[in-house]
């Protein structure tokens, strides 16, 4: 048996006006910070070299959750 049609619209339409959201401050800090990691070491793993940015992430100014 068919399914009736319904008055919503589709699930996968998008707003007009909307687009893609803006990186948040741990993605645009992850971006300079693991450039700079991999700029002083050059031979780091990609792996590595991420973690490293992200323990830096925990006292850095930009991050809003961070304790004072």
């Amino acid at each position: 048996m068919p399914k009736a049609k319904s008055d919503k619209p589709a699930a996968a339409t998008k707003k007009a006006t909307g687009g893609k959201r803006g990186a948040s401050p741990y993605n645009q800090f992850m971006k300079t910070e693991l450039a700079k990691v991999k700029a002083d070491n050059p031979g780091i793993a990609h792996k590595e070299a991420f973690k490293v940015a992200a323990s830096h992430w925990k006292n850095a100014p930009e991050n809003p959750n961070r304790v004072k």
